[in-house]
């Protein structure tokens, strides 16, 4: 079992640092949640909603996004260049240490 670490900025500016593990097929969408942090990932973490779209603030590098996670945010508000779904990305070791922003909520 491994633990990583995940600094998530939310709404306000403020920083959480959260600890994951990557054993439990976990997201990032799943993580905040658990830490009770406003992300309402509604569809399930299905990349069917943008409500736990965030930014990647950090040189972390992610896989590749999948044609459902563009689809869904290329109808999202608030899209960014570093724009990804916390659905989308699983809690691994290549990306410990991952900053990210809490999008706007829509």
């Amino acid at each position: 079992m491994s633990d990583i670490t995940v600094t998530i900025i939310d709404r306000e500016g403020k920083k959480h640092e959260l600890i994951g593990p990557t054993d439990m097929n976990m997201n990032i969408m799943e993580l905040c949640k658990s830490y009770e942090l406003p992300v309402i990932g509604e569809c399930g973490g299905m990349a069917m909603c943008a409500t736990c779209q965030c930014y990647l603030e950090s040189e972390t590098p992610l896989n590749e996004q999948s044609e459902s996670e563009l689809d869904m945010l290329d109808q999202a508000f608030f899209v960014k260049n570093n724009s990804r779904l916390g659905c989308q990305i699983q809690l691994e070791d290549a990306i410990d240490g991952i900053v990210l922003r809490l999008s706007p909520e829509a």
